[in-house]
């Protein structure tokens, strides 16, 4: 092993590969901040560039850095315009928007920025020790398991719904449900409530509902506010984090770098997960006077999403070297490019070819370092963003809204469905219904719909629960999370 992290140190540190390091951190993070082109986009566009290297330790250096630059730089536009056009960085929105709207954009992004820096290291480190050990518990993980997962993730919804809403909040998860059953269902591949519309066979896009319930909502409040933006947020002060504020997310970094690589570990899981559990770990053990901070502007409730998603990004390089199987979409992709270049992912990398299994790992190290370097300095100009006056920063909004929706999907019909799905969101929060709770539902219904199909098919049932016990103890832990806040809300009623 120590041989091969020599070889692999060897490797990352010539001349090209450090240049291909810097290089893929930074078209990933600038091209990550515009909404719509995600690091699948990002690295689908990329690999012809990467394959024609020939050279795979040198090709998988480059596209890893333009993996965790893109989830690095797509935390930007998350922050400052409510825009998150990626799934692993909607929970970075809930508390960054509104740190940027109170004039601490420069805290926000700083606080991003170590967060991501600090996640991915120590990703890194544990890839490094447990890679052979957690490939094989990520095989323990099938279909059932996963659904159960899915079930976890949607207990956990009342902590993104603010005090009294956790009944709009599970009204608004089973709205993201039904949402998540239009298309072709799982089970059988015919058309659902599609309403005989082609464009609605494959479902609704992610990126249109994500900016339909986001993006423009805000646009349309920005234009409703009395003050113009500059007076309230424009203004780059306060970029340094206190002691104090230090000490406050230091144990939630540590906790969600080691949560989020162990979500990101297990295939299909990946950094939306990651980070939506952990926003809500963190805020279910956070204070009484501490979790009604979340969602107006909590530095843990930035931080801890924030952590969670770079840690998972690294943590899905598990299943895809050590098994050969994608951990998410974006490494199914990466997997793509390994077997163009005549690379065999899988238990017999680390041995046949180490310098390129080393090499990739190596590189995360040095690309974090970059990254951070690369990025603190250049936080006051980016944090400018918000002294753009009102009258140029919602067409900003706007073009970019609609240029993701429609690179999303590369259809027109996105563009009215965004537009629908507006004028949806925003009466929703006229109304004060929490809208990220749909989101989740949305998100994790499909994936949920999936597993449970299969589970059903392998088990010519539902026997699959009392079957496998880590699936029925995964669905008692989401029966605690749900019963949690009813007994302490009971509780707190009795004590008043």
């Amino acid at each position: 092993m120590l041989e091969g992290i020599l070889i692999g140190l060897q490797t990352a540190l010539s001349l090209q590969n450090l240049l291909l390091v810097v290089g893929g951190c930074l078209i990933g993070t600038f091209i990550g901040m515009l909404p719509g082109l995600g690091p699948m986009s990002i690295i689908a566009i990329m690999i012809p560039i990467a394959v024609s290297m020939g050279d795979p330790s040198a090709a998988l250096i480059l596209l890893a850095g333009v993996y965790y630059g893109a989830i690095f730089g797509g935390s930007t536009s998350s922050i400052l315009l409510n825009a998150p056009g990626v799934a692993g960085t909607v929970a970075s929105s809930f508390d960054g928007y509104p740190m940027s709207q109170q004039g601490m954009a420069g805290k926000a992004l700083t606080i991003a920025a170590i967060a991501s820096f600090a996640g991915g290291t120590i990703g890194a480190i544990l890839l490094m020790i447990f890679a052979p050990m957690l490939s094989s518990v990520a095989l323990l993980f099938h279909s059932a398991e996963y659904f159960a997962l899915m079930i976890v993730g949607l207990s956990a919804i009342a902590a993104f719904s603010g005090p009294g809403q956790v009944t709009k909040a599970l009204l608004m998860t089973v709205l993201g449900l039904m949402m998540a059953t239009v298309g072709e269902g799982a089970l059988f591949n015919l058309p659902r409530f599609t309403m005989g519309i082609m464009d609605l066979q494959s479902g609704f896009g992610f990126i249109t509902l994500a900016m339909a319930m986001f993006a423009l909502p805000e646009a349309v409040f920005l234009v409703l506010k009395p003050k113009n933006l500059g007076d309230d947020g424009g203004e780059i002060k306060d970029l340094r984090i206190s002691r104090a504020e230090a000490r406050a997310i230091a144990p939630v970094i540590g906790r969600q770098s080691i949560q989020g690589f162990f979500i990101g570990v297990l295939p299909g899981a990946g950094a939306t997960i990651a980070s939506f559990l952990g926003y809500a770990v963190e805020r279910n053990i956070a204070p009484k006077h501490e979790q009604a901070e979340f969602g107006k502007g909590s530095i843990k409730g930035l931080a801890a999403p924030e952590t969670a998603n770079n840690a998972a990004c690294t943590g899905s390089f598990v299943p895809l070297l050590t098994l050969g199987i994608p951990g998410s979409g974006t490494t199914a992709i990466l997997l793509g490019a390994l077997i163009a270049l005549n690379v065999t992912p899988g238990p017999r990398l680390m041995i046949d070819e180490p310098q390129i299994f080393w090499a990739v790992i190596m590189s995360m190290f040095i690309g974090n370092l970059v990254l951070l370097i690369l990025n603190l300095p250049l936080i006051p100009y980016i944090a400018k963003l918000l002294a753009i006056p009102r009258n140029y920063l919602i067409p900003f909004i706007l073009f970019f809204t609609l240029m993701g929706a429609y690179i999303g999907q590369n259809n027109a019909t996105e563009l009215l469905m965004l537009v629908g799905f507006g004028i949806c969101g925003i009466a929703l929060k006229f109304a004060n219904y929490p809208l990220p709770p749909l989101l989740i539902g949305f998100i994790l219904g499909g994936m949920m719909e999936d597993n449970f199909s299969r589970s059903m098919q392998l088990y010519g049932g539902m026997s699959f629960i009392w079957e496998r016990p880590m699936t029925l103890g995964l669905l008692v832990l989401a029966l605690v999370l749900v019963l949690l806040p009813i007994l302490q809300s009971t509780r707190a009623h009795r004590n008043a």
